[in-house]
């Protein structure tokens, strides 16, 4: 056994080093916080689409996405298509292009990259609302062509799930592929099957190729999202509610009822696991492995280093044992919860056959088809001047 009196000196020296790094690396993080934390104030209205336009300018680029989408929604709820529209196409643009290696979401796969970091592209159930909106847009602008694609472009995106039996399961989706197709003289009776299949609230109508007033009906508040587990490592999803299930659309003497075909809360919590989600698994485990071994070597270190004979092995096991409790606490397996938080609980759809003239619909938001309560109104204007032109209303009960 050496006695040489300078080791344990070089030991100590060693642990005052590392622990000097891990209170460095600790005020860094710190200071970054603060400064990530001023970079995201910016002057609130309380108005959310005027808030949401500064925010996008504002925001860290890995947010960008995230206002992009919740503006877009205010926008399009407002009347504000031509914005929404343009929102919605840089959106969509992001999304197609993640898998070309965006740099934030390698490094947030890491141990020590957090993945909230990443640049923001949404769960499936965002990712699919981004194309329905813009499919909405599509035919709003007589494309119904360009519609069909970015519904059908949804249901790839709701494809990227774990659990299979759930994908690609929209019932509007595939109703409004299959309908846009008819109106296009085609065949959309496979469509049809399909959201006949999928359908769990309500089954939707047959198509009528000759409707040419579309009302896109949105009811509720749709799921948020939070964290569980040791580390906050496992993404949870809190259901959204609603308290219509059904609209009734009033034109004159007329009444026509459209019931809820999608329910956001269901896509969103029945998708399975991601692949981010084994990542974070493994992130929590070598964050508890580490941090358990670092216990281990500290506390047998310090034992050890009692003793004069074993002096130097205790001072490099307490060493060893800084180190791993460095290492875990930077380790970050937390789970990203930013969420597209204005989102609706409940898609619906109705298809109306109109003569031309003008019209005013009274649309009301109701507890069921029959239901005489009707907790929400709203007033559409709209003039058929071609029969073979569609009309296309969009309608949601909320205004932010």
């Amino acid at each position: 056994m050496s006695t040489d009196p300078n080791k344990p000196r070089a030991a100590w020296t060693t642990i005052a080093s590392i622990a000097l790094t891990g209170l460095l690396l600790w005020l860094g993080s710190g200071c970054a916080s603060s400064s990530s934390a001023r970079q995201t104030s910016w002057p609130r209205t309380g108005d959310p689409l005027v808030d949401g336009r500064t925010a996008i300018s504002n925001a860290p680029p890995k947010d960008k996405v995230l206002w992009q989408c919740r503006t877009a929604a205010v926008a399009i709820r407002r009347g504000q298509v031509p914005e929404a529209k343009a929102i919605l196409d840089d959106v969509l643009l992001s999304i197609e292009s993640r898998f070309t290696g965006d740099r934030s979401a390698r490094k947030s796969r890491s141990y020590f990259g957090d993945e909230s970091k990443k640049r923001f592209i949404g769960e499936p159930y965002e990712r699919v609302m981004a194309y329905f909106y813009r499919g909405i847009i599509y035919w709003m602008d007589g494309e119904p062509d360009n519609a069909r694609a970015c519904f059908r472009n949804a249901q790839v995106q709701d494809a990227d799930s774990e659990k299979k039996e759930y994908a690609s399961d929209y019932v509007l989706l595939d109703y409004l592929d299959g309908f846009a197709t008819a109106k296009l003289a085609g065949d959309g009776s496979d469509a049809l099957k399909r959201a006949t299949n999928s359908a769990k609230l309500s089954v939707p109508p047959p198509y009528n190729p000759k409707a040419n007033v579309l009302f896109f009906v949105e009811m509720g508040h749709g799921p948020t999202k939070f964290a569980t587990g040791e580390y906050a490592e496992e993404l949870r999803f809190k259901p959204g509610f609603s308290e219509t299930k059904a609209v009734r659309i009033r034109i004159g003497n007329q009444l026509y009822t459209a019931e809820a075909y999608d329910d956001l809360s269901f896509q969103a919590t029945s998708r399975g696991g991601r692949v981010m989600d084994h990542i974070l698994a493994n992130k929590a485990v070598f964050k508890s492995t580490t941090d358990v071994a670092g216990n281990v070597g500290l506390i047998s270190g310090l034992v050890l280093a009692q003793n004069r004979s074993t002096q130097e092995v205790g001072l490099g096991l307490a060493a060893a044992g800084l180190l791993s409790k460095i290492v875990s606490a930077a380790t970050t397996p937390e789970a990203d919860t930013r969420a597209w938080d204005n989102l609706p609980q409940y898609l619906s759809f109705a298809a109306l056959q109109l003569p031309p003239g003008q019209y005013t619909a009274q649309i009301e938001f109701a507890d069921s088809p029959t239901s005489p309560i009707a907790r929400t109104v709203r007033q559409a204007t709209f003039t058929v001047n071609d029969p073979r032109k569609d009309i296309v209303v969009f309608v949601s009960d909320q205004l932010q």
